[in-house]
């Protein structure tokens, strides 16, 4: 399960929306072409892109905090709110959180989830001064009793950073990390998923950008999310791995504004039962139904 924060599926726009103006082989390459409002569902090569319901009957921007509880624990976080909220969880979505998310809900089973992402000395400290403001899936994380992914996790090739390369950790942080390459993290990635039932990768950036507050290269850190994207589809086995890419809302698809949007969010099944979630994932609170699903059938 690879989440991709604050990607939807926007207009066919060459000056504004990035994947048209820059390109994106795990687009073009892989899938054959860039999805766009005008053609939003791509069948090819085992699998599916298509548009997903962000909004979900509530009127006004969809959000972080009740989108990644609609996706995470399987609600309509909006509805039940009355409105949408982020980027952090709102305090009623908490109990929820703590009993539907989908970690929780694999350990119940006596299945093996796994949460890719490493994280710094200062989220650490973070926890440790006794603060819980988190966002939707470290919560859901940390209420799950999974182990938070430190350096020597990616020193030793069992997580990886949330912008991919280590570069940011060693240029902000000052960590002194070798740079790994993209399609090397995708691997990783891979190998992991022999080891457990679910992994999940997070990646913000795309949201960062999309709101403008990423001083990085725009083009250079999509060439990055690009080639690991691409290695993941390329090197899995469609005939055992079972790959969702998901996001809870648009922003990064149109750059001429520093808001979300409201276009539906980007999703990707690949693999084993790629078609089954296509079917079956109409708006963000059916991914986990959908993924809990899957393990009664595999």
């Amino acid at each position: 399960m690879l989440f991709i924060d604050g990607v939807g599926i926007g207009k066919k726009d060459l000056e504004f929306n990035p994947f048209f103006k820059y390109g994106f082989k795990t687009f073009t390459n892989f899938f054959g072409t860039i999805p766009s409002i005008d053609n939003p569902i791509i069948k090819r090569n085992n699998g599916f892109i298509f548009p997903v319901d962000a909004r979900m009957g509530v009127e006004g921007f969809p959000q972080s905090g009740t989108g990644q509880t609609s996706i995470f624990c399987g609600i309509n976080a909006p509805q039940f709110v009355g409105k949408h909220f982020g980027p952090y969880p709102y305090s009623t979505l908490i109990p929820i959180i703590n009993d539907k998310n989908i970690f929780i809900e694999f350990n119940r089973v006596n299945k093996k989830p796994f949460f890719m992402n490493a994280y710094p000395k200062v989220f650490f400290d973070y926890i440790d001064s006794g603060k819980s403001r988190l966002s939707v899936i470290s919560l859901s994380a940390k209420l799950s009793g999974l182990k938070f992914n430190s350096i020597e996790d990616v020193q030793e090739g069992r997580a990886l950073t949330a912008e991919i390369t280590n570069e940011r950790w060693n240029t902000k942080l000052g960590y002194n990390l070798p740079l790994l390459q993209p399609s090397d993290a995708a691997i990783r990635l891979l190998k992991a998923a022999s080891f457990n039932d679910l992994i999940v990768y997070e990646y913000f950036l795309t949201d960062h950008l999309g709101h403008g507050r990423f001083e990085g290269n725009l083009e250079k850190t999509m060439d990055i999310l690009d080639e690991f994207l691409f290695t993941i589809f390329s090197e899995a086995d469609p005939s055992r791995h079972t790959i969702l890419l998901c996001s809870d809302h648009g922003n990064f698809e149109d750059l001429f504004v520093k808001t979300h949007t409201l276009n539906p969010a980007l999703t990707i099944s690949y693999g084993k039962h790629a078609s089954f979630l296509f079917e079956n994932i109409k708006n963000l609170s059916d991914i986990k139904g959908s993924i809990l699903h899957l393990q009664t059938i595999i």
